[in-house]
């Protein structure tokens, strides 16, 4: 086993002004082994490091955050524009129906008005689904990517 230096350390308080006067109590030096202290020593190396790997993927996890809520609030105003959009090009055709149907002769003209518009408008309709879903797709992708691969980033340095 290998030698142990003994540090002394004192186990008194230290004297206020007014306890130094009344106190002539004898000191006590407790020694601490090297190995006490190499290991106290390596202790504290480790948490310092543990502080540094931790403290660097907490700040890679907040700029992956960053980057996602950037990501998402662009997609989702996108998507807000896209229904806006549809709305409007709804409603214009709706109106341009109701002018044509006020001015019809007669009722088979008003039938074939009528299912003209509702062809129009479901193939219409279906096209906005489609490229809103397509839309939806596309940010939820790449909203998830980054934050997948930086978690898996952060997780591999917290290691």
């Amino acid at each position: 086993m290998s030698e142990a230096v003994e540090t002394p350390v004192s186990t008194s308080r230290p004297k206020s002004k007014s306890s130094a006067a009344k106190s002539s109590a004898p000191r006590f030096e407790m020694p601490i082994p090297t190995a006490f202290r190499e290991m106290a020593e390596k202790g504290v190396l480790q948490a310092k490091q543990t502080y540094e790997k931790m403290k660097s993927a907490a700040e890679e996890a907040t700029d992956m955050l960053e980057g996602t809520y950037t990501t998402a609030t662009k997609g989702v105003s996108d998507y807000g524009l896209k229904l806006i959009e549809a709305a409007r090009e709804n409603t214009n055709s709706a109106f341009d129906f109701a002018t044509r149907l006020m001015a019809v002769k007669s009722l088979s003209e008003a039938v074939e008005l009528s299912v003209a518009h509702t062809r129009r408008q479901y193939e219409t309709v279906t096209a906005q689904t489609k490229e809103l879903a397509a839309m939806a797709q596309k940010v939820a992708a790449d909203t998830a990517e980054p934050v997948r691969e930086s978690l898996g980033k952060v997780f591999k340095v917290a290691r």
